[in-house]
């Protein structure tokens, strides 16, 4: 018997469980039940695909509060009644959009067929782009439901650039008292990296927050939550993340896990485009220019992993950081002639002044 169905059956989530204690509030006792994700940990979350009959669906067991569940559902509703593809919260027998069990929340949606958004799709690309756009345009209004919690986030990009900027800086100081594979590694990089982090600094501390956009955000919106059917008009799943917040964070979150693959790799020829037929639908404002180029060409992992490395040193294996480092350093060029490029066009093509 594996650990997966020992530990499912351990927090009371094998199939078995919840085919007793879940699914006779959906009237779908006698479903096949597969379990499809599993994850043990802090935030713990469980995915089972529910066969019945002629119709399939996804249950979900969700790892945050009432309140936040119903912030969520407010802003599936919301962006449903919106003409924006999204699997509604199926009802319960008694008209609820939640089982709680054992403490454990679960809720039920129709089960998504289709292809995953594919990053090497130019038009996947470009209609996930604007199909986000969209998303940002009809929710600036977006108020969640009585009881909802308030998720929002508005952290204030430039503050948290610094605070970054200063962690690499902290991190070289390490580098240089270390001086193990890793720190020569790092130190080796450490120009090119804090040059980007300098750029996305500058341009960050001219953001006026108040000239941000502001709207719903999906918060992971990247291609395994993006499904196309066969009519290319994309489902967006998986709202766990969703807060209200400043628009260019999601979009910049969706470029940057597009831009940093092998494949695309700081592609300045499908950057600007993308930014293009964003502005069409939700034009952007200077600062969320301003706010997108920044995020894009900071070197997240580059200071992740070595602020991450240096606080575990003694505990960590060095061998899997290092592995790490020399993926994320590998295009670090690349991004540097991609950042000096992008500042370029964007300065030519929306007539703004960025540094």
């Amino acid at each position: 018997m594996s650990i997966e169905v020992l530990s499912l059956r351990e927090c009371n989530l094998s199939p078995e469980i919840i085919k007793l204690n879940v699914l006779p509030y959906y009237n779908l006792q006698n479903a096949k039940v597969s379990i499809i994700k599993f994850k043990d940990t802090d935030k713990q979350r469980a995915v089972y695909k529910i066969d019945f009959k002629e119709k399939s669906y996804c249950l979900k067991k969700v790892y945050y509060s009432i309140n936040d569940l119903l912030f969520v559902y407010s802003a599936i509703e919301w962006l449903y009644r919106n003409n924006i593809r999204v699997p509604k919260l199926l009802p319960t027998i008694d008209n609820n959009r939640f089982v709680s069990y054992e403490d454990m929340l679960f809720i039920l949606t129709p089960w998504i067929n289709g292809e995953k958004c594919s990053f090497d799709n130019i038009n996947h690309v470009m209609l996930s782009v604007k199909k986000l756009s969209t998303l940002h345009s009809i929710s600036r209004n977006f108020q969640p439901i009585l009881g909802s919690s308030i998720k929002e986030g508005f952290d204030d990009y430039y503050i948290s650039t610094l605070k970054h900027f200063e962690n690499l800086l902290q991190s070289s100081n390490e580098a240089f008292k270390y001086k193990d594979t890793f720190s020569r590694h790092f130190i080796s990089t450490f120009d090119t990296n804090l040059n980007l982090a300098k750029i996305s600094l500058d341009i960050s501390n001219k953001i006026n927050n108040n000239n941000l956009s502001k709207s719903l955000c999906h918060g992971d919106f990247v291609n395994k939550n993006l499904i196309f059917p066969d009519d290319l008009n994309p489902w967006i799943i998986d709202f766990d993340k969703c807060k209200r917040d400043y628009s260019a964070k999601d979009l910049g979150y969706f470029m940057r896990r597009l831009l940093k693959r092998e494949n695309t790799k700081w592609n300045i020829d499908l950057a600007l485009p993308l930014l293009k037929a964003y502005d069409e639908i939700s034009p952007l404002t200077e600062c969320d220019l301003r706010y997108l180029v920044s995020y894009i060409c900071f070197p997240q992992k580059y200071w992740k992993i070595s602020r991450d490395y240096y606080k575990n040193i003694h505990k960590c294996n060095k061998s899997a950081f290092l592995s790490l480092l020399l993926k994320s350093t590998s295009k670090a060029n690349l991004q540097y002639d991609f950042a000096l490029r992008i500042i370029n066009a964007v300065e030519k093509n929306f007539n703004i002044i960025l540094l």
